[in-house]
């Protein structure tokens, strides 16, 4: 008896992690969605890129907090910082979200910044597709960002995509924070429409 209450319970909450990810809602998964090694639904490589000065200055962004991760990094000095994170947990991973909605994030950012969406067969270089991540005055909120085409742009300074929106969503590898301006960054969530990113 006791062993079917157990099955039954696992069986229940596979289904909801994986429906949890099937549709666009703010919450972020819970901890018995969540990796087994460090990761926010299902995201585990955040990693500062060394570019620009931030601390941590390199590698994961990921701290503990309760029963749960955050990613928590520092933007310093008025210069360019990038933060990535991969959607497939490996560089060579890539998404198709042609048909996704768009994804909710929750955060809290001391000042603006811009999240880019690269693609697998154009990852180098800063002339990629992007979108305004709104300063929150260091408090937590949970947005929706979508993946209308009218939502993104580029910046002049970081040049024009060579590419268009539509192949970056088809061949998604990862999102990629940048901003020039001094920030303080603390991501909680981050959950695309219709991905559910693979734990390694």
């Amino acid at each position: 008896m006791r062993l079917g209450s157990v099955f039954g319970r696992a069986t229940v909450t596979a289904f909801a992690c994986v429906a949890a990810f099937s549709l666009p809602i703010p919450a972020t998964a819970s901890p018995a969605c969540e990796c087994s090694t460090p990761s926010i639904d299902r995201l585990q490589q955040w990693l500062a890129s060394g570019e620009g000065t931030t601390v941590p200055a390199t590698g994961s962004l990921l701290v503990r907090d309760h029963d749960r991760y955050a990613a928590k990094v520092t933007f310093l000095n008025a210069e360019w910082h990038v933060v990535v994170v991969w959607l497939g947990n490996q560089f060579e991973a890539q998404a198709d979200l042609s048909q996704s909605s768009g994804f909710w994030m929750t955060y809290s950012a001391t000042d603006d910044l811009y999240v880019q969406l690269r693609p697998a067969s154009h990852w180098s270089g800063g002339d990629k597709w992007l979108t305004l991540v709104p300063s929150t005055g260091g408090k937590r909120v949970t947005r929706f960002f979508s993946f209308s085409p009218g939502k993104w742009t580029w910046l002049p300074e970081l040049g024009k995509p060579s590419h268009t929106f539509a192949s970056a969503l088809s061949e998604a590898r990862g999102f990629v924070f940048v901003g020039k301006t001094p920030n303080r960054l603390d991501f909680r969530g981050l959950r695309v429409d219709g991905h559910r990113p693979p734990c390694l």
